[in-house]
């Protein structure tokens, strides 16, 4: 296995943001959820490739919620919004650097959520 250094670029740039406690009436709505990828790729300047798309689905209960994907010219940005818990798994993906702090800060509040959790990774 290969050790990651700062020596090199990476070649990718992730951010997974978790967000809790969210406003249900935010991530429960399609059209929201399409607004907020909109908003964001304008945000971290990003270009949408296709339609976002937005699927409602969960045969069980702690699961059921949206599933949203958006790709872009540079990679993917995807969630998944958990109704039993209100809570918001987002992941943005790129080959070209973005601003993952910005980016989570615009999630958390958008989605009205009272507490975030951000990982970031670098992919080389």
């Amino acid at each position: 296995m290969k050790n990651t250094t700062d020596e090199k670029k990476p070649w990718g740039h992730h951010t997974c943001i978790d967000l809790y406690d969210c406003k249900p009436e935010t991530i429960r709505d399609a059209a929201k959820i399409k607004q907020f990828v909109a908003e964001m790729c304008v945000l971290i300047d990003m270009k949408p490739f296709g339609e976002t798309q937005v699927v409602h689905f969960g045969a069980e209960e702690r699961v059921e919620g949206f599933s949203m994907t958006q790709l872009i010219e540079t990679s993917l940005i995807s969630a998944h919004f958990a109704n039993q818990t209100n809570a918001t798994y987002l992941d943005v993906f790129s080959c070209k650097y973005y601003d993952s702090q910005k980016a989570a800060d615009f999630a958390k509040k958008f989605f009205g959520a009272r507490e975030a959790r951000v990982q970031i990774v670098s992919r080389i």
